[in-house]
C-alpha cells in the first residue's frame, strides 16, 4: 500500500469513527433511537376509546356524505349494518380528448355530480369510487392524457368491485356509465354476475337510461331555456350542459377564470355566466337523477329494463 492510499484510508476511517455518536443520536442504523418526548394532553380533552372495528362506538356525529372513500371505516359499517345503506353504485367515466377548455377526466367530474344526486334522490345508497378509465386498446391511446385500460381488465375490475360490495353486505348493486364507450360492458358485466349470483338475494343492473344526453339537450332547450341549436357548433368534444354540470364539481375543469380571461367564455354561442350555469347544472343533474331512479324502481320492481332487456 502506498502512502497516498494509507493516507487515504486513515482519513476515511477518522471521518467514519466521528460520524458514529451522531447517527446514533439521530437513531440511525445501529444506533440508540431518541426517547420519545412526553406529551400531556389537557386535562379537558376526551380520551378515545381503544380502535375495535367490531365493537367501538362512533366517536363523532355521521358525516354528511354518499361517498365510500369519503367516509370513514365506522361510518361505513354503521350505514351499511344499522342504517340500511345497502344499495351501491358503481360508476365508470373515460380520460379522453374533450378540447381545449374541458380537462380529460370529463366523465369523471359529471359522474361526481350526478351520482351525488342519484344516491341522494334513491335514498339508503352509497357510491363506491369512480373507475376513471374505460375499456380500450392501450397500445391505441397516443393522444397524452387518453388513458385507457383493456377491456378485460375493465370487465374483471367491474366484477371485482361488486363482488367486493356483496361481501360487505350490499344487497344491491347498480352499474352506470357516462360514456358510450363504457355501456355495453357495463350490461354485460351485470349480466354475468346475474347469473353467477343467482339464488344469493342480491339485485345487479346495468342502468343505461343514465345515458341520456339527447333526453338532456331537450330538457336543456325546452324546459330550462337555455337553448343550444347546435351543440357541435363550434367544433368540440365539449358543450353547455356538460360544462354547467361539470361546473357543479368545480369551475377549474373548465378553465372558466382563463376563458375569461381572454374572452372566451362561451361555447356553441351561450355565454357562460358562473351562477346560472350553476344552476342550470344543479337542475341537470336532478333531471339525470330522477331519469336514473325511476328506471332502478323499474328494475326493482319487475327484474328487467324499460327496453326489456334482462338486468
Amino acid at each position: 500500500m502506498n502512502k497516498w492510499a494509507s493516507t487515504s484510508l486513515a482519513v476515511a476511517l477518522a471521518i467514519s469513527i466521528a460520524a458514529t455518536p451522531a447517527l446514533a443520536q439521530r437513531g440511525g442504523r445501529g444506533g440508540q433511537r431518541p426517547p420519545r418526548p412526553e406529551v400531556i394532553r389537557p386535562a379537558d380533552q376526551r380520551v378515545p376509546a381503544p380502535y375495535d372495528y367490531e365493537n367501538m362506538v362512533r366517536p363523532v356525529a355521521m358525516a354528511d356524505n354518499v361517498w365510500m372513500s369519503e367516509l370513514t371505516i365506522l361510518e361505513m359499517r354503521d350505514l351499511v349494518g344499522e342504517y340500511g345503506y345497502t344499495t351501491a353504485l358503481v360508476m365508470n367515466g373515460t380520460m379522453e380528448s374533450n378540447g381545449p377548455y374541458l380537462t380529460t377526466g370529463k366523465h369523471n367530474h359529471v359522474l361526481k355530480v350526478t351520482g351525488d344526486a342519484i344516491a341522494r334522490t334513491l335514498g339508503n345508497t352509497l357510491i363506491a369510487p369512480i373507475m376513471m378509465l374505460d375499456g380500450s386498446d392501450p397500445n391505441t391511446t397516443t393522444v397524452p392524457g387518453r388513458l385507457a385500460i383493456s377491456p378485460a381488465t375493465l370487465e374483471m375490475v367491474m366484477k371485482d368491485m361488486a363482488t367486493s360490495l356483496k361481501s360487505q353486505g350490499f344487497k344491491e348493486i347498480f352499474f352506470i356509465g357516462d360514456s358510450g364507450s363504457n355501456q355495453r360492458l357495463l350490461a354485460s358485466v351485470a349480466t354475468a354476475l346475474t347469473a353467477d349470483w343467482a339464488g344469493e338475494d342480491v339485485l345487479v343492473a346495468h342502468i343505461p337510461d343514465y345515458y341520456n344526453y339527447a333526453d338532456v339537450l331537450k330538457y336543456q332547450n325546452e324546459v330550462l331555456g337555455k337553448v343550444e341549436l347546435n351543440k357541435d357548433l363550434d367544433g368540440y368534444h365539449d358543450d353547455y350542459y356538460i360544462s354547467s354540470l361539470i361546473m357543479n364539481d368545480s369551475p377549474d375543469h373548465v378553465r372558466l377564470k382563463q376563458r375569461q380571461d381572454v374572452n372566451l367564455d362561451h361555447i356553441n354561442s351561450l355565454t357562460i355566466v358562473l351562477d346560472e350555469a350553476l344552476e342550470i347544472g344543479r337542475k341537470i343533474a336532478q333531471f339525470r337523477a330522477d331519469v336514473t331512479v325511476a328506471a332502478i324502481n323499474r328494475v326493482r320492481e319487475t327484474g328487467y329494463l324499460a327496453d326489456g332487456g334482462g338486468s
